[in-house]
């Protein structure tokens, strides 16, 4: 690559393994192109033969045959590039392989995408459809309920207003099977001690839909309690009542919340509690399956952003952190039996660390909890708990005044109760008001939160 004398454009780059010409963008060049392409390499410190990752950060003009003008960025600093590539197809995002040649650099290949990237472009297809679990489950609660007696000429088959047949039993068995898994406030707040509780909460945390596609791998069946398989079983019983198939069920425009829309990668989001209302009409069978459609989209879109903040990767392809990062969404019924939602964001990183007392290296392993909800009786609160080895630390955030005097209350509970697990409590802090929420911020070729 030999890089231009004058600010004009570089030319284009040879094919893979052959030199091509680059100039750093915005560069004027000296009297001679050696001493100009000398001086831009060393800028970036590259030795002679030495090869680096490079990422095509713009394409800035493809001419005619293999020929492109791309801005790439190695080490942090834009660099111009006039490129004969052959046949290599180069696209922004794509991390490339050059070494430094003399004062021309050598174009060697490119590597495969990460592994984030199509992760990113399936999340960002699905992040503007997305319903609430607890609003759509809490219109499918009220499917179930009997509608009231209608009375009135708007009464009579086929005039307006008049009653929309009922559900079909199939799909009324398939929805009291989703509404059946959903654990109630009750079950929770009765359980007796850890013994009993841990059991809930584990099979709460394994049935909430993120892990569904790896149940199903390890050899389970569609039968398997699971919120997402259950909401497809509705899915799949409506269709077969319409005599539908899957191609019609992909074609629908899912339901969307607007709320979800406003900040779709902020988790934990806590979100107002569903209005309740009474009895409904049953719904009609294409508002249905676009409700569920929507319902679905927010259980993948957890899935995949789970997957994004766990596989994220630096400019150069390197692991951002060793941090595994699991985003979930847990329903269950309050004392009146209408849905409510908790978000939980675990995410744990390990790593090895220098012993200074024994020599070596020793692997330290962190957890990190957050925990959103909104509790009817006592509105919103917000959970942060951080695990280290065996120390805790924990802070409590309530919006209200007398909510938080209820929380400071029981935190010598807490306290003990972390105590009684064999922890040392570091820190334990309760505050009004609520904590900033975690943003995930994707590269804007692959997600633009504004479309």
């Amino acid at each position: 690559m030999k890089l231009p004398t004058s600010p004009t454009p570089p030319n284009p780059e040879p094919p893979a393994g052959k030199p091509a010409t680059t100039a750093p963008a915005g560069d004027t060049a000296p009297a001679t192109s050696a001493d100009s392409a000398r001086a831009q390499l060393d800028r970036l410190q590259l030795a002679n033969r030495a090869e680096i990752l490079a990422k095509v950060t713009r394409i800035l003009n493809q001419q005619q045959g293999a020929s492109q003008q791309l801005l790439l960025d190695i080490r942090g600093k834009p660099l111009t590039v006039n490129a004969a590539i052959g046949e290599t197809q180069l696209a922004v995002g794509d991390l490339v392989k050059v070494m430094r040649a003399g004062n021309e650099l050598q174009l060697l290949g490119k590597l495969a995408p990460p592994a984030e990237a199509g992760i990113a472009q399936a999340l960002a297809q699905r992040l503007p459809w997305q319903q609430r679990l607890d609003s759509g489950l809490a219109q499918l609660v009220r499917l179930l309920q009997p509608p009231p007696p209608s009375s009135g000429p708007g009464s009579q088959a086929g005039l307006p207003g008049a009653q929309q047949p009922p559900l079909p039993a199939p799909v009324r068995q398939a929805i009291e099977q989703v509404i059946a898994r959903l654990p109630s406030q009750q079950s929770l707040s009765q359980a007796g001690g850890k013994e009993t509780l841990a059991p809930q909460v584990r099979q709460w945390l394994a049935e909430s839909g993120l892990f569904a596609e790896a149940r199903l791998a390890r050899g389970g069946s569609q039968e398997v309690p699971d919120l997402k398989l259950a909401l497809v079983r509705v899915v799949s019983t409506l269709l077969a009542e319409q005599g539908s198939d899957a191609g019609q069920f992909r074609r629908l425009t899912p339901l969307a919340s607007p709320e979800l829309v406003q900040s779709p990668l902020q988790f934990p989001q806590p979100l107002p509690a569903p209005p309740a209302t009474g009895r409904q009409e049953p719904m009609p069978v294409g508002q249905m399956l676009r409700l569920l459609a929507g319902m679905l989209n927010r259980v993948t879109v957890n899935q995949l952003h789970s997957q994004v903040l766990t596989t994220r990767t630096t400019a150069d392809g390197a692991a951002a952190a060793p941090t595994a990062t699991w985003l979930l969404e847990l329903p269950w019924l309050n004392t009146e039996q209408q849905p409510r939602l908790a978000q939980l964001r675990i995410e744990h990183e390990a790593r090895d660390r220098e012993d200074q007392n024994r020599g070596g290296k020793r692997h330290i392993a962190q957890w990190r909890f957050s925990l959103a909800m909104d509790l009817d009786e006592m509105g919103p609160l917000y959970f942060e708990v951080a695990l280290q080895q065996e120390q805790v630390s924990a802070r409590v955030w309530a919006e209200r005044s007398q909510t938080l005097t209820r929380v400071e209350d029981q935190l010598p509970q807490l306290r003990q109760g972390f105590r009684d697990l064999g922890l040392d409590v570091l820190d334990l802090d309760c505050r009004k008001g609520k904590p900033q929420g975690a943003r995930t911020q994707l590269e804007h070729r692959l997600v633009d939160i504004r479309a």
